[in-house]
């Protein structure tokens, strides 16, 4: 096999303002399954390194649950696509594709055999559907709202029961099988954001945007009663745990909370902040004393329910947004990633691989479109007008101010040299003024340190031009690009340089003797070419476009390669090697993935 998928490390669930989030778990408590943009992602609480990303879906999904056996997973997007398929397996053979709904999927639930599905969300004729998971054909009625579906549950004991909470305020109790209308329950004065079946069936419990918990019969839907909520925010999520005994719930004023089913009461609490960033939009019980909730910024908490104290909990971070930019340090022990919000992650190579941190300090307001590591620092571009500095795990407290919007950055011991919108920006080291080499607007940039001057190549349109930094002189300069071109990489031994544009095309550079070496064969890509890099023998090219392909090429035989192709849905937007045979990527669904290309 030319290439090997190796570990991926996860983004973390899509959050949305005042939008509850769908978290999953498998039934042995191992296992959390979400959705982030196309991709549904299994995450391997324990072991970063093990988690799955299933990307077969065409549209942004909402909501995956795995079936109750273990064996399949149900999940939906939002133009009311349905897709179940095989957990047990790498290539995750469907099982059923389906459409029960013409608009967007808010929520899905199981029944207690993994036979049937209910799905509940917004469309044209219904907000909501049942159906079989082999055929796909009707095994009931979801009805009775007025307005979408916001979240479904079955009752897993025969007489089967399913419940639906809605933006009407009410929640509709259904019979089974099929399922068919049987009462309206009308406890919530605002948006009902989740219901749920506890696991052994006799209750079932609703939150809602009025900040109540209501308990009610599992085999009736009287009402039991209302736990002691005191005025706080909306309640966005519920969970049970596996015995049946405690309900935890996720707010939006940072807190969560266990209650007791019996009592009612709340027995435990946690605030995890009192900021926006801190509201509370999903929780699971993924075993009996872990708990998982999902902030609004997108870090997963995990509670321990043993520990006495509530202010340590565990936290597991990722990209949530599109990934635009990454770099691997110089020591190949951190992998930096940037989105187009300005989040900055960090990622372990190594001993804790995978092992995800946020930077800390004061970092980027808007996109990060590049990286470029010197000296044991990385420095990053952002459209914020500015290039921050990570020293290990935090910003450094100064910044350079660009002149206008960046493209692109390089840099070497000796200064720092930024791709803009009015030229190339040079900000030598140990000076604070900058100097601009200007031949119009340039849209990359690629730098290497020579004993006496510094070599950079930078992009203007189709051009790419050669010049030394002292004096600022112009070597040559090539035109052999078909497309404006977007990323530029030295060899280690700054002997090639390859220079990829917006027409996919790859051009292949002999720096000494000021020539081209391959114009027109390197022409595989199908779109935007965003990212170039050179294994440590400066004998292979890694190139990456928005084509959601990875090729590898060879300097020494130039009519092959490696084509990876479906790499990141939506693009692929950063590449760097491990040595000669490993690349790392990262693309516009939010994933860090690794791969093995032998030689």
């Amino acid at each position: 096999m030319a290439y090997k998928a190796g570990p991926i490390y996860p983004c973390n669930p899509a959050t949305a303002r005042s939008e509850s989030t769908k978290l999953g778990v498998d039934p042995k408590g191992e296992k959390l399954i979400y959705t982030n943009g196309r991709a549904v992602i299994i995450r391997d609480l324990n072991h970063t390194e093990l988690s799955h990303a299933y990307t077969q879906h065409t549209q942004s999904a909402t909501v995956a649950r795995f079936s109750p056996s273990g064996y399949y997973a149900a999940s939906a997007d939002v133009a009311g696509n349905v897709r179940i398929w095989d957990v047990t397996n790498l290539e995750n053979n469907l099982k059923l594709a389906i459409r029960p709904l013409s608009g967007k999927i808010n929520d899905l639930a199981w029944d207690g055999e993994s036979k049937r599905i209910i799905v509940g969300g917004e469309g044209k004729d219904k907000f909501g559907a049942a159906f079989f998971m082999d055929s796909g054909s009707s095994c009931g009625e979801i009805t009775g709202h007025s307005k979408p579906i916001n979240s479904l549950s079955i009752r897993h004991q025969r007489p089967f029961k399913a419940i639906s909470g809605s933006d009407d305020n009410s929640i509709i109790f259904h019979s089974a099988v099929p399922f068919k209308y049987d009462k309206m329950i009308n406890t919530h004065t605002r948006f009902v954001r989740d219901v749920a079946f506890s696991p052994d069936g006799e209750l079932f419990a609703s939150v809602a945007s009025d900040g109540k918990l209501f308990f009610y019969e599992g085999k009736t839907g009287d009402v039991k009663g209302e736990a002691g909520t005191e005025g706080g925010g909306s309640l966005m999520a519920c969970s049970w745990s596996p015995d049946s005994k405690s309900i935890a719930t996720a707010g939006a004023d940072g807190i969560v909370s266990i209650w007791d089913a019996s009592t009612q009461k709340s027995t435990q609490s946690y605030t995890v902040g009192t900021d926006v960033q801190s509201q509370q939009n999903g929780i699971v019980y993924a075993g009996p004393n872990t708990l998982v909730s999902i902030s609004l910024s997108g870090v997963l908490n995990l509670f321990d329910t043993r520990e006495s104290s509530a202010t340590k909990w565990r936290k597991l971070h990722g990209a949530t947004k599109a990934i635009t930019a990454s770099v691997l340090d110089e020591q190949e022990t951190t992998f930096y990633t940037g989105s187009f919000d300005g989040s900055i992650k960090k990622f372990s190579i190594g001993d804790q691989e995978g092992l995800c941190d946020e930077i800390q300090g004061t970092g980027h307001s808007a996109n990060v479109v590049g990286f470029s590591g010197s000296e044991g620092k990385v420095y990053s571009a952002g459209w914020d007008d500015k290039v921050s500095t990570i020293q290990g795990d935090s910003f450094s407290a100064s910044s350079l101010a660009t002149k206008s919007q960046p493209a692109g950055i390089a840099s070497t011991p000796n200064g720092v040299y930024i791709a803009t919108s009015s030229g190339i920006e040079i900000h030598s080291t140990g000076t604070k003024s900058a100097s601009v080499l200007s031949d119009g607007p340039a849209t990359a940039v690629a730098a290497y340190a020579q004993p006496n001057s510094d070599l950079i190549a930078y992009g203007v349109g189709k051009k790419v031009i050669l010049s030394t930094v002292s004096p600022e002189k112009e070597i040559a300069t090539f035109e052999d690009n078909k497309g404006d071109v977007l990323s530029l990489a030295f060899t280690s031994d700054g002997k090639f340089l390859a220079s990829g544009d917006s027409a996919g095309r790859v051009i292949l550079i002999n720096v000494e003797k000021k020539e081209v070496n391959v114009s027109s064969r390197w022409t595989f890509h199908t779109g935007r070419i965003v990212d170039l890099a050179w294994s440590k023998s400066t004998k292979r090219l890694a190139s990456v476009g928005l084509d959601e392909s990875i090729y590898i090429w060879n300097r020494e035989s130039v009519g092959k390669n490696i084509a990876i192709k479906n790499a990141h849905p939506g693009g692929v937007t950063g590449v760097s090697w491990l040595g000669d045979d490993k690349i790392i990527t990262s693309g516009s669904d939010g994933i860090v993935r690794t791969w093995s290309v032998p030689v």
